[in-house]
């Protein structure tokens, strides 16, 4: 895949019962932010940036993490635009809302 900046739209679902929802999420948010590229935290879901492989690693670390924490299920959506001839920025699709 091309070098340029995507960006992806990441919630995660916990359908758990052993332990609050959140809590899980709150784990999943700091793999996010420990990743080295650029996030926006939502109260749906987290927005991140960064080349196509540094999204979808960060999307598998988050997964990983879970299944390693033994996280019984989750779901996780994502919603991932990619540019083929350049960066498409979250930046780019909000600044005049802003």
């Amino acid at each position: 895949m091309h070098q340029y900046i995507v960006n992806a739209s990441i919630q995660i679902l916990p359908v758990v019962q052993d332990r609050h929802p959140y809590e899980w999420v709150d784990e999943a948010i700091a793999i996010i932010q420990n990743a080295g590229i650029k996030y926006e935290i939502g109260p749906f879901a987290t927005v991140v940036e960064g080349t196509y492989e540094e999204v979808m690693k960060v999307i598998n670390a988050v997964n990983e993490h879970l299944f390693n924490r033994h996280c019984n299920e989750w779901i996780t959506s994502i919603q991932l635009q990619i540019r083929s001839g350049g960066d498409i920025t979250g930046d780019e699709k909000v600044e005049k809302f802003r």
